[in-house]
């Protein structure tokens, strides 16, 4: 007699469910580390996301390739330890507080104080930390979510010092120059992605004029450029 059952109908929603609520009772991921003990480490941090915002389908994809990674380490033997973590800071968080604030450039912020801007900020980081829980478990996402690390936390920011700290001793630290894309209404500089989510390309009416320079003749400086 086969060991195999027909099956008329495939129900993958529900087939999916199975085996999350399988690998829960089990402890499957916790044991996929915990039964390596000793074995060589390779150890995973998340980039972190940010919780302030509603998880999307480029999550998923970015999540799951990071866990091919971990899972084919695993299958290779080593102990894979898997933190995740928290984004706590940078401009989404700030622009977020600052349109539900009704607060416009840096001295509107200083005005309203800056001990309660900063604790608007933190009430607002994890606003959506139970959906990026649910997204997490529900895509089958390895990752340690009970002990993650939080870059507001006070042991996360000295950890980063004591980084550079070492870095510093070990002369690798050192100055150079890069240019790059500014925002003049956040007062910052802008990484490629924040400028990618919202960049256009307007119109600048400019004025160009040009000076003489004292003591000399048939010379010009400038062009001087007043933009808007």
């Amino acid at each position: 007699m086969s060991q195999y059952k027909e099956v008329s109908r495939f129900d993958q929603p529900a087939l999916e469910e199975d085996v999350l609520a399988w690998w829960k009772a089990n402890n499957v991921f916790e044991r996929s580390v915990s039964e390596r003990e000793g074995a060589p480490a390779f150890t995973f941090y998340e980039g972190p996301p940010t919780a302030n915002g509603q998880p999307g389908i480029h999550h998923v994809m970015a999540r799951a390739i990071k866990d091919i990674f971990c899972r084919y380490k695993t299958m290779q033997g080593y102990q894979v330890a898997r933190k995740a973590g928290w984004d706590t800071h940078g401009l989404p968080v700030e622009i977020e507080v600052e349109k539900e604030l009704d607060l416009e450039g840096r001295e509107e912020i200083l005005d309203y104080g800056l001990d309660r801007y900063n604790d608007a900020c933190r009430e607002s980081v994890l606003r959506y930390k139970d959906q990026w829980d649910e997204l997490t478990e529900r895509m089958g996402y390895w990752v340690d979510l009970d002990d993650p690390y939080v870059t507001f936390e006070t042991e996360y920011i000295e950890t980063v010092w004591w980084l550079l700290k070492q870095i510093y001793e070990k002369d690798l630290l050192y100055k150079g120059h890069k240019i790059q894309w500014y925002s003049p209404g956040s007062g910052t500089v802008l990484s490629s992605h924040e400028v990618s989510l919202g960049y256009e390309e307007v119109q600048d009416p400019s004025v160009y004029v040009r000076f003489p320079v004292s003591g000399e003749d048939d010379v010009r400086s400038g062009p001087f450029r007043r933009g808007r």
